[in-house]
């Protein structure tokens, strides 16, 4: 489908405002997902014989490609909107093998099977887990621990040690863990017990007194000792970590912070870093409280707070807004540099993402057009020490309250932005950097760079790639995308310019590769 310009600029005013308004064709996509939904449930009452074959059911794209899919909600109409703007056509078969790029929310062996490197787009790197599952993430950097003690690590090294930033955690499927876990747990102390696949808070409990844990231990007794009879059901996958239970607080509540990690290319690789925002709880913190919503800062746990609903704007602190209070409330009491959120805590943040993920990258897989958005959560305690408590694969790109309607598009749109950009000049051969459509993300990582001196594998080889699905199908179309492109990058550019002077302040500051 070609876009005129008057819609064109109707799609780059919303953007600009952050989707607020309801252009045409976001408005159209929403329509035919509610259509999809109710076609959905007409199909489970069929009887057999009336159902039919899924893409007799669901609407074709009207003109030529570009084809895009997008399985799940999250980040939908925002990856719909910028897709629709370069003239691509979003098409609902995951069968199909033609598309130029797929963002699916839940990963599957159709959503690989069918990937044709170097030609296509793929949203989130198949095995991330490494990275973003807790047992995954924890033995990466315990491997790395144990590379750093193997290499006599200098009193000058960068990396990090892993109290230095992450909280003390044990395996709970492990035996050996468990065991040092409950040794060690005798004293009346806090634990954190998560699954570790899991999000939104789910199965998350605390552990906060001697008759918790023992319990624990019990039921994980039991169940290892039922294995023979149950050989298929181990015990679940679980981590336990200790609780920071002396968090810095916002106005007496907790909070942590969401910042992002772009793996804009995983052949080379390449990484961004992004500030994301704080979320804070909706009541004040207590460390003996038995209620999860004031000791897990997600919207989704929030919302069971019965102070949500006229607290939610309250939940989300932009990084500017953060970075003003803590000069205003702390900055001096704790002796802190100005704009200590923009420049120590943001560096550190750098620095903690980058070396994660150098303990995964040699787990992670690499094919041109893979690419991934992580969600990093980070939490800052009294003492002003930065911790990392997780990082998130397919992290909430939801807008449900004022300060995500700005930051969740501006995020999504420079991702596809810089992805598209190093795609396209990796089909050229040509450098990756500078990169025009760099804003507001950060350079962490780029492998060639970090490499010099070592030859390039032969896969990577200039005119090796083609990138044909994502090229126009028709020389009208070929006008029509190009002119959308340039529409949207023009957007992108007063979208990004439109933030406050605190990101560009950040940027300023620590626009610089951490190592």
């Amino acid at each position: 489908m070609a876009f005129g310009p008057t819609k064109r600029r109707r799609k780059t005013s919303s953007m600009r405002q952050g989707g607020n308004q309801q252009p045409a064709d976001r408005a159209t996509a929403v329509e035919l997902d509610q259509v999809r939904s109710g076609e959905k449930r007409t199909q489970k009452k069929a009887s057999p014989q009336q159902k039919q074959p899924e893409e007799k059911i669901q609407k074709a794209p009207v003109g030529p490609g570009p084809y895009f899919y997008i399985s799940g909600p999250n980040g939908a109409e925002l990856v719909s909107i910028y897709c629709q703007s370069r003239g691509w056509q979003r098409i609902y078969d995951n069968r199909r093998e033609d598309y130029a790029l797929k963002w699916c929310e839940i990963k599957s062996r159709d959503t690989y099977y069918h990937f044709k490197e170097g030609e296509q787009l793929l949203y989130q790197i198949p095995n991330n887990e490494v990275l973003t599952t807790k047992i995954g993430l924890l033995c990466c950097l315990r491997e790395q621990e144990r590379a750093m003690k193997r290499s006599r690590r200098s009193p000058h090294s960068k990396l990090l040690k892993m109290k230095e930033f992450f909280p003390e955690s044990f395996r709970l499927d492990l035996k050996d863990d468990r065991n040092a876990f409950f040794e060690l747990c005798k004293e009346e102390e806090i634990w954190i017990c998560k699954p570790s696949c899991s999000n939104q808070g789910q199965g998350i409990f605390l552990l906060k007194i001697p008759a918790a844990v023992n319990t624990l231990q019990a039921k994980l007794q039991s169940s290892t000792g039922c294995l023979l009879d149950q050989p298929h059901k181990p015990p679940q996958a679980r981590i336990v970590q200790r609780y920071i239970h002396q968090p810095l607080l916002l106005e007496g509540k907790k909070f942590d912070v969401r910042s992002y990690l772009l793996v804009a290319c995983t052949a080379p690789f390449l990484l961004f870093f992004a500030q994301g925002y704080v979320r804070l709880t909706c009541g004040n913190y207590d460390a003996t409280s038995e209620d999860l919503t004031v000791h897990l800062t997600n919207q989704h746990i929030q919302r069971k707070n019965p102070l949500y609903r006229q607290q939610k704007d309250e939940t989300v602190w932009r990084m500017e807004h953060f970075n003003s209070y803590v000069n205003e409330k702390f900055r001096k009491a704790s002796g802190l540099p100005t704009d200590w959120v923009f420049t120590v805590f943001t560096k550190r943040m750098q620095q903690i993402m980058l070396q994660c993920f150098l303990a995964a990258k040699h787990k992670l897989a690499c094919k041109l057009g893979y690419f991934d958005l992580i969600g990093c959560d980070f939490l800052i305690d009294e003492n002003f020490k930065v911790w990392l408590l997780e990082m998130n694969a397919n992290p909430a790109l939801h807008t449900n309250c004022r300060a995500l309607k700005d930051i969740i598009p501006a995020v999504v749109y420079e991702s596809l932005d810089l992805v598209l950009e190093v795609f396209d000049k990796r089909l050229k051969g040509q450098s990756v950097l500078p990169l025009k459509t760099l804003s507001h993300f950060v350079l962490l990582y780029h492998e060639d760079a970090a490499d010099l001196g070592q030859k390039p594998s032969p896969k990577l080889r200039t005119g090796h790639w083609r990138g044909r699905y994502l090229q126009p199908h028709t020389s009208s179309t070929s006008c029509s995308s190009q002119s959308s492109a340039k529409g949207l990058e023009n957007s992108s550019n007063k979208l990004h310019s439109s933030r406050n002077k605190g990101c560009l302040f950040a940027r300023k500051k620590c626009h610089q590769k951490v190592s």
